[in-house]
Order: structure tokens, then sequence, then C-alpha cells
């Protein structure tokens, strides 16, 4: 007679698949914020196309104080993040970095980021958006919304499945940082206000080691 499997505090049951995200607000982040917001400013009157060439520089690498203040706290939260799926070896890696100034109807298409392990932004300022635009009420002007990587998981979806939503609305507030799987595809809503959105978007890249090898 084959003897019953052993439960534990699962009774079986794995989640699988699980996709992380952080989110959380820096602390002190409302002095640095002045500081980011016109030096970002400053920048963006002397390139205007610093939103849309991504590539064309590395903000994170700038000598300024609230820029380095914020490379740590970015840093922080990628340790955080390692230590959180249990990643307990040695793992190095660099940031790339750059501004974006959201203006009135500007929005960012759905995408990823490729060639990068984690990607996140910063919210240095989200202003506050009108409550209505035209007659449409299920706008979500300053947001950002990430989609399920699993495909139509949620065709089949009845009351209470938790796959139900295929996808997650975040709407920032200034002092608000992200992090997430470069592979999530995600779209940046249209800044309805007058007031500039400003943000500082980035990539972790990992400096690649054998060590980094899954065991299968």
């Amino acid at each position: 007679m084959t003897a019953p499997p052993e439960t534990g505090a699962s009774d079986g049951f794995r989640r699988l698949w699980p996709t992380l995200m952080l989110d959380r607000e820096l602390p002190g982040h409302e002095q640095a914020n002045e500081v980011l917001s016109e030096f970002i400013l400053d920048l963006d009157a002397k390139r205007g196309d610093m939103t849309t060439d991504y590539l064309g520089g590395n903000i994170l690498t700038q000598k300024h104080p609230a820029i380095e203040w914020l490379r740590e706290c970015i840093n922080k939260t990628v340790i955080d993040y390692f230590a959180h799926l249990g990643m307990d070896y040695e793992l190095k890696w660099s940031l790339q970095g750059w501004a974006n100034i959201n203006r009135l109807g500007d929005y960012h298409d759905t995408h990823n980021h490729p060639h990068s392990y984690l990607s996140g932004t910063y919210y240095v300022s989200n202003p506050d958006t009108p409550p209505s635009a035209g007659r449409r009420n299920d706008l979500r002007p300053g947001c950002i919304t990430f989609y399920d990587p699993r495909g139509a998981v949620n065709m089949a979806a009845i009351k209470g499945d938790p796959y139900i939503e295929p996808e997650h609305t975040v709407r920032p507030k200034s002092g608000q940082i992200l992090l997430w799987p470069s592979f999530l595809h995600h779209f940046v809503h249209p800044n309805l206000s007058r007031e500039p959105r400003i943000s500082v978007s980035y990539n972790v890249v990992l400096n690649w080691s054998d060590d980094y090898l899954p065991e299968q």
C-alpha cells in the first residue's frame, strides 16, 4: 500500500511563474526632487531629444549631488529586489539611465527593455491631472500600465480567479520608484496636464559571470 504524500504548510500547492515588481517611496525625496527637477529641465533646454534618445547618454553617471543620491537609491532598490528573490550570491551590474519629460499629450507606446535584466522608473514629479478629458471616463492620464507576460492567460478566468485582470496600472507619485523584470511590457499613458511629468528611467545590466548559470 502506498503511503499518503506528506503535507506541509503549502499542502501541495505551488505558485508558478511569478512576476515580481517592487513599488516603494524613497525617503527624503522632497528635497532631492526639487534639485533633480531643476537639473533635468536644464539638460532638456540643451537637448531637445533627451526623452526620445534614451541611448544618447547615461544620466546616472553625472557628477551631481542629486544624481548621486538617486544612483545610490536605485542600487539599494536593486539589492533589495535580488535579496527578496533569494539570490544569495554576488551579483554585479551597471546602471543605464535617462530622463523623461512628458509634456501635454506625451506618452510612450507599449514596449519592454531588451538587453537588460531589470528596468525601472523613478518619478521626480507627476502632476495632478484634470478629473476628466472629453467624454471618456476610462482614461488613466499620468499612469503606467504593465501587462501579464503570459498572453491570453485571462481568457478562461472566472469570478475569484487571480488572473482575471491582464494588466496592472500604477498611478505614480513624486518620490515613487518602480522596479520590474525588463521583459515585462508596459505602456505610459498620456500626460493630460499642462505641467510636465518628469521621471528618470533606468536599466539594470548584469556584468556577466558564469556563476549566474543555473543548475538544471
